[in-house]
């Protein structure tokens, strides 16, 4: 699951960068800074980025998940900093809907 998710997360980056000024660097792959101090993301953009990677999620897996809530934004570490860390934190609340769903 957390390959397909990683995927799902490079290829929003991909389209994203096809249209932005400011690029994410794919290749660094788990590295790749998004938002925070080393980031190239701004909140609009970040935002933008997130609605693609949840619509992208329940187009391809049919799980509905909402990445950017009170549990993303109590966490002591942001699991937007680096593309790594928001795939992990996309797999999490895949695998907690799907434990729902049960």
């Amino acid at each position: 699951m957390k390959q397909k998710i990683k995927q799902i997360v490079l290829d929003c980056c991909t389209e994203r960068n096809e249209i932005a000024e400011l690029q994410i660097d794919v290749a660094l792959e788990g590295s790749a800074p998004l938002f925070g101090v080393d980031g190239v993301l701004d909140s609009i953009n970040l935002v933008s980025l997130i609605i693609a990677i949840e619509q992208a999620i329940e187009d391809e897996l049919g799980i509905i998940v909402t990445l950017a809530d009170a549990r993303a934004a109590s966490r002591e570490n942001t699991p937007f900093k680096t593309i790594g860390t928001l795939v992990d934190y996309a797999t999490l609340r895949v695998q907690q809907q799907e434990q729902v769903h049960e």
